[in-house]
């Protein structure tokens, strides 16, 4: 008797690259299960007159470097953050053991964390950049509240993770930021942000660079791959 054939040769079969690119795609178009919590959520929180903004990888994503991510972190006061607790644990959003501000939305297995004005990015430990207050520093982007550019650069910055520095990186790309734009942040992370710009202006360099030996090799004439 014959084996019937293994799920993981089905085109959309969870693990293979077409579950994968669909995965990808459903994202981009904001039909994921992360931007369904985020959604759920902003909805919840404007009902109940709770200022926040979307903060963290989904921030860098409306905010226009597009990537993909199931970081979900949204600001809150103290104040809005007892406030949540109140409405929506347990009964909306379960909170995960020994992780105090994590949470689950039990509707699609999305886990997300809220991060607290006047708390630090990063380790957490004191530092001269705190989380401000999301009432202050948040913009509507496709009608969510999302941290606004400047804020979200410097909590990256003040965060100082490869991931952080590397959004940075992309932001300014995506921006064409410059040195002027440092005048926005907190004088503490200007040395970090002018790397970031150099670093950006470096990848520039070395893609012209390999621009420029593409052409010498093919004459500067059209570029024909080889035919089989």
């Amino acid at each position: 008797m014959s084996a019937s054939p293994a799920k993981a040769s089905q085109p959309n079969a969870p693990g293979t690259r077409g579950d994968f690119l669909r995965q990808i795609d459903m994202f981009f178009k904001g039909r994921d299960p992360v931007h369904q919590t985020m959604r759920r959520i902003a909805k919840q929180l404007e009902k109940a007159k709770i200022a926040y903004a979307v903060v963290g990888g989904m921030a860098v994503f409306a905010q226009g470097y597009r990537r993909t991510t199931d970081d979900l972190d949204i600001l809150l006061t103290h104040q809005g953050f007892a406030e949540f607790r109140r409405l929506f644990v347990p009964t909306t959003y379960e909170k995960l053991p020994k992780r105090p501000k994590r949470f689950m939305d039990p509707a699609n297995g999305v886990t997300f964390d809220i991060l607290v004005t006047g708390l630090f990015p990063g380790t957490g430990k004191p530092g001269p950049i705190a989380y401000p207050d999301p009432a202050a520093v948040s913009e509507t982007i496709e009608k969510i509240r999302v941290v606004d550019l400047p804020t979200l650069v410097q909590l990256k910055l003040a965060a100082r993770r490869y991931q952080d520095f590397a959004d940075v990186v992309n932001l300014i790309r995506v921006h064409n930021l410059d040195e002027s734009f440092q005048d926005k942040l907190h004088p503490a992370v200007h040395r970090d942000y002018i790397e970031c710009l150099e670093e950006k202006r470096r990848e520039e360099e070395y893609e012209a660079r390999q621009d420029e030996e593409f052409e010498k090799e093919v004459g500067g004439g059209e570029y024909e791959p080889d035919q089989a």
